[in-house]
């Protein structure tokens, strides 16, 4: 079971370099959680692209159209969170570590921590170190930056 953050969520979307390789690590994995922070975050990414004029109104209704169907498809699950989140988060900012965690990136391991989850999928290099500064794994297929004692692809 591991947990994806919206940087990588978003590369299953539209095409990127490291696409290929985030499809083949969620294809090897039995469940992959999608957080209503995930979801949110890459609605509003999509949404950025369309009202910046990235994407046209056609291809933002299929990148959403794409997101919702992975509701029902495996090995997706998509799971609510609980306002305890934010204190959460503010426990693991103030808890001492070292590691400097941007808010959206602070929700997400505080989302993992609520959801008992210890392995993460990302593609961003900063909220990869920091969730291996809190102990998780962490799985960043086809990331350029490769962190010492990341777990590459699985």
């Amino acid at each position: 079971m591991i947990y994806i953050d919206s940087s990588s969520l978003l590369k299953l979307l539209w095409e990127e370099p490291e696409s290929g390789a985030v499809r083949k690590a969620v294809a090897r994995e039995e469940q992959v959680v999608v957080s209503t922070l995930a979801e949110l975050e890459t609605e509003v990414q999509l949404r950025a692209k369309r009202l910046g004029g990235a994407i046209t109104k056609t291809r933002y209704q299929a990148y959403r159209g794409a997101l919702a169907s992975f509701r029902e498809t495996a090995p997706f699950e998509f799971c609510d969170l609980s306002g305890a989140v934010f204190r959460r988060a503010i426990v693991q900012h103030v808890s001492g570590s070292k590691q400097h965690c941007r808010t959206l990136d602070r929700l997400h391991l505080a989302a993992m921590e609520e959801l008992g989850l210890r392995r993460l999928l990302t593609n961003d290099a900063k909220q990869a170190r920091a969730a291996r500064a809190l102990g998780y794994t962490v799985v960043s297929p086809g990331l350029r930056w490769t962190p010492a004692r990341t777990e590459r692809g699985r």
